[in-house]
């Protein structure tokens, strides 16, 4: 586990490198919860499995221990310091996919440009607060013109985002909370593989 600084307090990153990898994927926790929830977990399995790298990051907030999250800006930022160290450190010189479970997919979508991502992973990307579809955050993801997969669970109460030109959305049983570490690994490995089919072709 590396603790890495940043302008908002130490984060944490649990590296977890492969044999001669071709990309690195990054990920962030959601709101409330860390880097050990079943679908974070599925989604990691997957990009090892697939000759990727791993990184899972803990944002400063819940380093010193706090529940409730920063607020986005600070988010953003310590995010984007955390990716620039990993890129200068374990994670040099590979393509860098970003991305993250619920609140951590937002982040990774709003600095996608900024941490120089070459694609996007959204688990659980929360299109809207419950009950609230008028508050869509849809423009986030829009804001990503890079390959982006979404794994959304089928019965999501904060929605279930559009497909897009470069945005695939994959559904699996389930609601917000995504606990099927396998159906994660499963959505996630299929990507993956047709990533590494378009790169090659």
């Amino acid at each position: 586990m590396l603790e890495l600084e940043t302008p908002h307090g130490p984060a944490r990153a649990n590296v977890q490198p492969v044999d001669e990898p071709v990309a690195a994927l990054v990920l962030g926790h959601g709101a409330g919860g860390g880097i050990e929830s079943p679908d974070l977990v599925g989604a990691a399995k997957a990009a090892r499995a697939a000759g990727l790298s791993v990184a899972l990051v803990e944002q400063p907030y819940r380093v010193a221990g706090r529940r409730s999250p920063a607020p986005a800006g600070q988010l953003d930022t310590a995010w984007a310091a955390v990716v620039s160290q990993l890129c200068d450190g374990p994670l040099a010189g590979l393509p860098i996919l970003t991305g993250g479970r619920s609140a951590g997919a937002r982040v990774a979508c709003r600095t996608a440009a900024e941490t120089a991502s070459v694609a996007v992973v959204c688990l659980a990307f929360p299109l809207h607060p419950p009950g609230r579809p008028e508050k869509s955050r849809l423009a986030e993801l829009q804001g990503v013109e890079l390959p982006t997969l979404v794994v959304q669970g089928e019965k999501d109460p904060f929605g279930i985002p559009p497909a897009g030109p470069s945005r695939t959305v994959t559904l699996i049983p389930g609601t917000h909370s995504l606990r099927s570490a396998a159906a994660v690994e499963a959505a996630v490995s299929a990507w993956l593989a047709n990533q590494a089919a378009i790169r090659s072709g």
